[in-house]
């Protein structure tokens, strides 16, 4: 038995920074990683990803090249083994900096290992138990794989696995189509495959606004992608060409072949092999840890945090668990999960950047809504560029003059989200956003202009 002070099981986004915090204030702290630190961020999630998307991205440049005055001898070639390579050093090089960080950790322990619980305070790794007074959950999710008839009868790639390809599909199928599948999708369309996308819901990222969803797929559909939506029944079997994947859509052929297929169907906690049992935990249908406004669990003395609580499925949602737990538990303060403003982004090109509210959430939260909308095209950034797909909305209360949400679908959407994000966490209303004066030219410079569009619905 070895005795620490707190015990971190994990090394995803919060499992890291907050060691360090506990060592800072005195603690010794195991931490305790069974495959590779980073987490899904690091090794199988954002930033492999966005190195894929940015060669993708080029791909797609070089092909406009005469829109910009520019003239390329020959025929693009993508060398996927080369941007297979260039997205796995990013993963190498952020996981070794973690490694060093935590290793070079003064009163840190970083053991290798599938962490089980044995009691409220007794964690087993191996052969070794290891017993602390705070316990901190952080062990992430991964791709959920859905009990499809004959799913056991072909190959099918995850998230964790496309990644690592080194090869282009001649078809790639992605089944699901929400934000995983349809940055697949863009990239190896991108990359010269063909792609069709198979979704069982009547559209695309169904928990946007329709006018979001039907300009995501109309920017993708003008890239050559395929969509296949209220497809139900969905089944796969093996074919001479690779697999048949059944979708029984309402309209068109009731099979789709293709060379690979690629299962975006969501994900799903590491909680399963844990011993959440032996510790008391409690955990919902699903198995996400349940946790209170603060991050505490059940069971006094342990906290769930990041993907496995249920409360959040992104790297910053991770990383501000782990603030909100520093603060209550080292700094004094009362820092809740409620208090966060959501915000995410979808990295297709144009990229989505989301926060707060949509229109559909406030008209059914029965606020008196007005919203404010700008095509991109009449964006002067954007305009330059030469991409101008897209449109800003804003969404405010206009009882109160708050801002209730906000999505820009567009170039550089992910960054110019920013301005009514911070304005939310500041309180603003929207009149405070309205007489700000952003810089020009910039795609942030029109929010002003989109609050003095906005109009009752």
């Amino acid at each position: 038995m070895r005795d620490f002070d707190a015990i971190i099981i994990g090394t995803g986004q919060a499992g890291p920074p907050l060691a360090g915090r506990l060592a800072a204030e005195g603690m010794t702290v195991a931490i305790i990683e069974r495959k590779h630190v980073g987490g899904t961020c690091v090794n199988t999630g954002c930033m492999p990803t966005k190195a894929l998307v940015a060669s993708a991205y080029a791909a797609h440049l070089a092909r406009r090249a005469s829109d910009y005055g520019l003239e390329l001898d020959g025929t693009l070639r993508v060398d996927m083994p080369k941007v297979k390579a260039r997205s796995h050093q990013v993963t190498l090089n952020a996981r070794k900096n973690n490694i060093e960080w935590l290793q070079g950790m003064e009163r840190c322990s970083l053991i290798e290992g599938h962490a089980r619980f044995e009691s409220r305070n007794t964690v087993r790794v191996g052969e070794e138990l290891l017993r602390a007074p705070r316990i901190f959950v952080n062990v992430g999710g991964r791709a959920a794989v859905p009990d499809f008839p004959g799913i056991d009868r072909v190959p099918y790639l995850t998230n964790s696995s496309i990644v690592l390809l080194d090869r282009v599909p001649a078809h790639l199928v992605i089944i699901g189509g929400s934000y995983i599948g349809l940055e697949f999708a863009q990239i190896y369309r991108r990359f010269g495959a063909e792609v069709t996308v198979v979704e069982k819901g009547d559209r695309v990222i169904g928990r946007e606004d329709p006018d979001v969803s039907e300009a995501i797929r109309k920017i993708l559909e003008e890239e050559g992608i395929r969509f296949r939506t209220g497809a139900e029944c969905i089944r796969l079997d093996p074919h001479p060409d690779g697999m048949a994947v059944g979708v029984d859509c309402t309209e068109g052929a009731p099979t789709v072949i293709g060379s690979d297929v690629l299962l975006a169907t969501g994900r799903r906690p590491n909680t399963d092999d844990l011993g959440v049992d032996k510790a008391g935990l409690e955990v919902d249908e699903r198995g996400y840890i349940k946790v209170q406004d603060d991050l505490s669990t059940t069971v006094e003395g342990i906290w769930a945090l990041g993907d496995c609580n249920g409360k959040g499925a992104f790297t910053h949602t991770a990383y501000n668990d782990f603030e909100i737990v520093a603060a209550n538990l080292l700094d004094g303060e009362d820092r809740r999960v409620s208090d966060r403003i959501p915000g995410y982004a979808l990295y297709i090109d144009p990229s989505l950047g989301r926060v707060g509210m949509t229109e559909t959430q406030a008209v059914k939260a029965g606020k008196k809504v007005l919203v404010g909308k700008r095509p991109m095209s009449r964006v002067g950034r954007a305009i330059e560029k030469g991409e101008t797909q897209g449109f800003m909305k804003i969404v405010a209360d206009a009882d109160t003059r708050s801002i209730l949400g906000a999505a820009i679908l567009g170039t550089g959407g992910d960054e110019a989200i920013h301005g009514v994000l911070d304005m939310m966490n500041a309180g603003a209303t929207f009149d405070t956003l309205r007489w700000a004066v952003p810089i020009h030219p910039t795609v942030s410079e029109l929010w002003p202009t989109v609050v003095q569009e906005m109009s009752p619905i």
